[in-house]
């Protein structure tokens, strides 16, 4: 099985996230925390949810590690969980992948911890966090780190000298809540920074949509030479509402995280981003929060692929109402009316 580098340069990588808000939706997980407890708690419905994703097309099993770190866990008054369920969310992602070829990510994520004002001393506790991460990855057999959701350079780069430090390949993207890093970056640049350290991939995660998101993307596709990565929200984010977290109802009232459900995109939507993203030269396409398995299979077919679960993909000449054969009918009536 060839690894990340080494897909990353044949051909674009499709990936898939969007546990938490799946699994939040299913009755598995509680939305404002977000830990990952269901790795512990229901550990057959995130082993299915990891294999829907790859019937669907995706090429890489992401450990449902993010927000899995000791300061959440803390939080919630189980940090004694802590290595169980980082190492139970590596084992599931490792048990599903062997299905498929595909490649095992261990998953970092935004601290909560990292002060800028104090980047020294807020910076030793967040690298000793994902220290204990990123030794239980490499542990459990995992191909390479995806340091995700990241707001500041700083703990940005944290994460990357601990994957570095493992010897892992990286990934590492920002979430774009903002129109630049919270440290005062833009997002070339900050991404540039990063392929400067020797990171793998870089990119964005999550905040914008597809719309809100691409033209970000272009500018940092030509900032670097490194492969870079794509993974927007599946939700229709504007110029004047750049991120779901900004998006309102007709009332004016804010919808994230909860009632977002009317701005989600269509699985065709999210086709013409994985094509669009391909085509302004994006290594790894994948969705983030919001995502779903037929999101996916969507995005693997506009990008030239059968999934296993093409077999079940839409042919609505069938169908009862809209199908060919019954346009067939009503032709035949209005021929013998006529």
């Amino acid at each position: 099985m060839t690894g990340f580098r080494e897909r990353l340069e044949g051909d674009v990588v499709l990936g898939a996230e969007g546990y938490l808000f799946e699994l939040e939706r299913r009755g598995y997980l509680k939305s404002g925390p977000y830990v990952p407890e269901a790795v512990l708690d229901f550990p057959d419905a995130v082993r299915e949810l990891h294999r829907e994703l790859l019937r669907a097309g995706a090429e890489v099993m992401v450990a449902f590690t993010y927000y899995g770190h000791r300061e959440k866990l803390r939080m919630i008054g189980r940090e004694q969980d802590l290595e169980p369920l980082n190492r139970q969310a590596l084992r599931l992602a490792k048990e599903v992948a062997v299905e498929g070829n595909a490649l095992v990510a261990g998953n970092i994520c935004n601290t909560w911890v990292y002060d800028p004002e104090a980047p020294d001393r807020s910076g030793e506790i967040v690298r000793e966090m994902y220290r204990e991460q990123v030794g239980w990855a490499v542990e459990e057999g995992a191909d390479f780190i995806i340091s995700e959701t990241n707001d500041y350079v700083g703990e940005a780069l944290i994460g990357l000298d601990v994957i570095q430090e493992f010897g892992l390949p990286s990934l590492v993207t920002f979430a774009s809540s903002n129109d630049r890093t919270i440290d005062d970056y833009e997002f070339a640049e900050a991404c540039k920074r990063l392929e400067d350290r020797g990171a793998d991939a870089v990119g964005l995660n999550c905040s914008r949509g597809p719309q809100t998101m691409l033209p970000i993307i272009d500018r940092i596709r030509a900032a670097v030479d490194c492969a870079v990565a794509a993974q927007p929200v599946p939700y229709r984010t504007t110029p004047s509402q750049p991120t779901f977290q900004s998006l309102r109802d007709a009332n004016g009232a804010r919808v994230f995280p909860l009632a977002l459900d009317p701005f989600l995109c269509t699985r065709f939507e999210m086709a013409d981003f994985a094509s669009s993203a391909r085509d302004v030269g994006v290594n790894y396409i994948g969705v983030c929060c919001g995502g779903a398995p037929h999101h996916v299979r969507s995005m693997a077919e506009s990008l030239g692929r059968t999934a296993p679960a093409s077999r079940y993909s839409p042919d609505l000449s069938l169908h009862p109402i809209l199908g060919d054969n019954v346009q067939k009918k009503e032709r035949k009536f209005q021929n013998w009316k006529d």
